[in-house]
């Protein structure tokens, strides 16, 4: 359900920001003191990370499948991250600290001040309250972290990007996506200038289709450059008929070798992957077998 948002960009009025400033001495001094940091944090540790903790607020909500909810939040002007990367997530009164990937592009930052998590229902404190609690107006505080990004530079080779999702892994590869969609619409108007873009395919794997997220974004962005961007969805468990505007696109069954070699190109593919371990695994070593380097292939595992 889309809630409407309460801010155009980010806290502007006095006790908007008081709120935030107090959020963030709050997220500081449970950062040094607490004892019981565990899960995301103890995961990530080895992880970059900025130093700065920023306060944000949700301005809008919406449900992105039965199990996942999107939140809209606006953020501070200074606030950064390059596209794939993840937040560790603070919230007022919950001792837990989150661990969720951007799903939306730094483009969609530039423009209009905010970033976009989707998040997967669970026990686990933090998810259970974005999914039972957090409200549009609730206030949290956000530090950027993560070595699983795609940053080119205009001056940079072009590469071939094969995005490969299992499930919920699809949110660090939907920011990807729509990043190399971004440049690829300024490298349209610049006339071919700006950011030598190559192609991008993406497979995604799930459930079935009612669990594909971002699935019709995803089409139109194969729609808009079919010449650069392609999809094909996985499902394994499909016992519904498949909707007609995404049937082209699916294919029942898991990722298969021959999909990943009709995209696999040694000197130019570079692979991210991110999914459940087994997974990731499994592609890997056939990645290997088809003469793509450990170096073109970034993985990124969740739990």
């Amino acid at each position: 359900m889309s809630v409407p948002c309460l801010l155009s960009h980010r806290p502007r009025c006095a006790s908007q920001l008081c709120s935030a400033v107090s959020l963030l001495c709050f997220a500081s001094r449970r950062n040094m003191s607490s004892k019981r940091q565990v899960d995301h944090l103890e995961r990530t540790a080895s992880n970059s990370r900025q130093h700065v903790l920023y306060p944000g607020q949700v301005c809008g909500m919406m449900n992105e499948s039965e199990t996942v909810r999107r939140l809209r939040i606006a953020v501070q002007p200074d606030f950064s991250f390059k596209a794939g990367q993840w937040v560790d997530f603070f919230i007022p009164g919950v001792e837990k600290v989150g661990g969720f990937s951007i799903c939306s592009s730094p483009g969609l930052l530039q423009r209009e001040g905010v970033i976009e998590l989707a998040v997967k229902y669970s026990k686990h404190p933090p998810a259970h309250w974005v999914h039972t609690m957090c409200t549009a107006g609730s206030h949290v505080a956000m530090r950027v972290g993560g070595d699983f990004f795609f940053h080119p530079l205009p001056s940079d080779p072009s590469v071939d990007l094969l995005l490969v999702a299992g499930g919920v892994g699809i949110n660090p590869l939907y920011s990807i996506l729509l990043h190399a969609t971004d440049l690829l619409h300024l490298n349209r108007v610049s006339g071919g200038r700006d950011y030598n873009i190559g192609s991008a395919h993406l497979c995604y794997s799930a459930k079935n289709t009612q669990e594909l997220l971002f699935k019709h974004s995803i089409i139109d962005v194969c729609r808009e450059f079919p010449d650069k961007v392609s999809c094909n969805f996985h499902v394994t468990q499909q016992n519904t008929d498949v909707e007609p505007h995404i049937k082209p696109f699916v294919n029942c069954g898991r990722i298969t070798e021959e999909e990943l070699r009709a995209h696999v190109d040694p000197q130019r593919t570079l692979c991210y992957l991110c999914g459940p371990p087994p997974m990731i695994e499994a592609i890997s070593k056939t990645l290997r077998d088809l003469s793509l380097t450990k170096e073109r292939i970034i993985f990124e595992k969740w739990w």
